[in-house]
């Protein structure tokens, strides 16, 4: 605790300068504790503490082996899974998010009772389930009791780890199922009630649906992957090859924070956590360049949040997608490649120009990693190599995740330093459970608002309304969609967003809209994505704010603004399904490919307002229409982008060029 305490007090990079003022590791944890609730987490030091990492530690082994040795029924491993996590909920987060003077190594007697209640209505049907299963709807007066209890506690669990949002959907899809059963198919209280809690609770189609079973399945593995691979120091050997790569470049610690979160963002699916880690070291070098404290957050927010859509790991709900799609995880990664390449190009454009206009430097060279140095440390990327590898083989997603962390361990041993000792080891598989509890947790509540879809038939009311209001028209189709996708994300963990709406609005432009599923589902999984740096609710945002001493909600507004790329992008996928390799020929890629780079330099551009020179505003109107009218396929709106791209470039220029001859 001493050391806790120790590093608290000191920067969280050895970057400051008298000049640079950067936030520590207590301004970050203040600034989590209030906006995020995972963040809220209650104090266990000493043997105690100790008691709870092994605990911790022994469910990641647990999981381990239930994925590759146990052979039990589906059902009984989801609520196996289920109880252990409401266990752990109750353990480590209090009743309410910044709890302030906790006292350590104490948790409440109603947290006691509410965890052994939320956990023995899973076990009871884990301990019962041949019984339950055979009786069918038919359950007992105790079974339906218990489903109540067990549906309730997981859903306090929700509040407690995520917040109230995702609930109130939640809430609202339940009210709808007593409406839908009552009032129009006239059923008595008694029978509806038995129906709602066997299908939300006993039956694969609720809370141990797909979303806990591909949760518990192969989730929790690649965090468990993911906590081992940044254990061995992988997030600084990603910015030391940025650093190298871009450092000395114009306005360069921006680009590095780009190119490191982008290699960062392969390993782990988090926004927060990858601001947090790259932030710690490329936002005080932003600010000694110049860069203002808001835009050094919003870079390595926006950056970040590219993370859960980078390729191979990306975030949770990518697995999820191809559970729902029915495609291996091989597909969803090979398809995500150009999107992301694409989201990645528009940031470090802007931050390209934006160093420009600033008249911003580089580091120095000499100051900068050499490239002969971090050659022997390429061993690192071989777990990531193999994980590739075993995927696109078509190895199970488990096993591959399972032995990529036995390489992670090995690799460890070649280095002194992240060496993983038996406490480290212990540390990291507990890291790895932590980590698993918010998404577990999500995807159950998730689940229910899928049953009462599944349950109701409530995906065709959806389906006719859109279509409707749309007209058959797929744009405005896809305009309220995002609408949607985004006013939920602002308070709904990205995982439970993507279920929900790939639930309830994937349908609808699949269905109703004729549209790929495949594009219908990356598109909301990209809006549902963009809520962590979308205000009012933009936790990277407000990480990066932390470290970068800024107004969090202007960091926030920033980060949107530099991730306009991810608005744009989802659309050109859902005109031009080529950007997805999707029913599409070479030329026709490389058509999306070179129309699609250059309308977002048009782009960025014009929100930049600069290119050779400071813009007017005719001429950033001028590029951005030029821009989005590549961005939307067709061969006569690709051939009038670019002329009015060259001709602005050309233009502009010589404008400079005559600018600087004048000066």
């Amino acid at each position: 605790m001493a050391l806790e305490e120790k590093e608290k007090k000191v920067p969280i990079s050895s970057a400051e300068t008298p000049d640079t003022a950067v936030g520590t590791m207590e301004d970050v944890n203040e600034i989590m504790k209030k906006y995020d609730r995972e963040s809220n987490t209650r104090p266990w030091t000493g043997v105690p503490g100790k008691v709870i990492q092994i605990l911790l530690a022994a469910f990641a082994v647990f999981v381990i082996y239930m994925n590759l040795f146990a052979t039990w029924d589906e059902r009984v491993r989801r609520c196996t899974f289920l109880g252990f996590v409401i266990l752990f909920v109750f353990i480590l987060f209090p009743i309410r998010k910044g709890m302030k003077n906790q006292k350590a190594n104490r948790i409440p007697v109603y947290d006691v009772i509410l965890a052994l209640a939320g956990s023995g209505s899973f076990f009871y049907f884990v301990f019962n389930s041949s019984k339950i299963i055979d009786h069918g709807t038919r359950i007992t007066s105790l079974e339906i009791a218990l489903g109540i209890i067990g549906i309730l506690i997981l859903a306090e669990c929700c509040r407690r780890v995520t917040g109230i949002p995702i609930l109130v959907v939640a809430s609202c899809f339940i009210i709808y199922s007593f409406y839908f059963f009552i009032a129009v198919k006239n059923q008595d209280l008694a029978k509806v009630v038995r129906k709602v809690v066997y299908n939300l609770f006993y039956t694969t189609t609720g809370v141990i649906g797909t979303p806990v079973g591909v949760c518990s399945t192969y989730i929790v593995l690649f965090i468990i992957f993911g906590a081992f691979l940044e254990a061995t120091g992988i997030a600084d050997f990603f910015i030391a090859c940025a650093n190298c790569i871009a450092g000395w470049a114009t306005g360069g610690p921006a680009k590095v924070s780009v190119i490191s979160s982008a290699l960062c963002g392969m390993v782990s699916g988090s926004s927060v956590g990858n601001t947090v880690t790259t932030g710690s070291v490329t936002i005080p070098m932003m600010k000694k360049t110049g860069y203002p404290p808001e835009f050094a957050g919003a870079v390595e927010a926006a950056s970040s949040t590219g993370g859960q859509i980078m390729p191979p790991i990306m975030g949770a709900a990518a697995f999820l997608m191809a559970e729902m799609i029915g495609v291996p995880y091989a597909d969803i990664v090979v398809r995500a490649i150009l999107p992301a390449i694409l989201y990645f190009t528009g940031i470090f454009l802007e931050v390209h120009l934006r160093a420009k206009r600033l008249g911003l430097k580089g580091i120095p060279r000499e100051e900068l990693p050499k490239a002969k140095r971090l050659l022997p440390k390429f061993y690192l990327l071989i777990p990531l190599a193999v994980l590739v590898y075993m995927i696109i083989k078509g190895y199970t997603m488990s096993r591959s995740a399972i032995f990529a962390t036995i390489l992670c361990i090995v690799v460890s041993l070649f280095d002194k330093e992240h060496r993983m000792t038996p406490e480290k080891f212990l540390n990291t598989l507990a890291t790895g459970t932590k980590n698993t509890l918010s998404i577990a947790v999500a995807c159950g509540i998730a689940g229910i608002i899928a049953g009462v879809v599944t349950m109701t038939g409530l995906g065709q009311v959806f389906i006719s309304a859109i279509v409707g209001v749309s007209h058959g028209k797929l744009m405005i189709a896809l305009l309220l969609t995002m609408v949607c996708c985004v006013i939920l994300g602002m308070g709904v963990p990205t995982t439970a967003n993507y279920i929900i709406m790939a639930t309830t609005c994937a349908p609808i432009l699949t269905t109703g809209m004729g549209l790929n599923a495949m594009c219908a589902n990356m598109f909301v999984f990209y809006f549902g994505i963009v809520a962590d740096i979308t205000p009012p609710v933009a936790l990277a945002a407000y990480a990066g704010s932390a470290i970068a001493k800024s107004d969090p909600m202007k960091t926030a507004f920033q980060a949107t603004r530099l991730a306009i790329a991810a608005f744009l992008i989802p659309y050109i996928f859902c005109l031009n399904p080529a950007m997805l390799f999707i029913d599409t020929t070479a030329i026709q890629v490389i058509q999306v490919i070179v129309t699609s780079f250059i309308g977002m330099f048009a782009i960025a551009s014009a929100i930049e307002g600069y290119m050779f020179r400071n813009l007017l505003p005719v001429t950033r109107i001028i590029l951005a229409a030029a821009g989005l009218m590549m961005l939307y396929p067709g061969t006569v709106t690709d051939l009038v982008g670019i002329a009015l791209v060259v001709a602005m470039f050309i233009f502009e220029h010589a404008m400079a060029k005559k600018d600087s001859a004048a000066a």
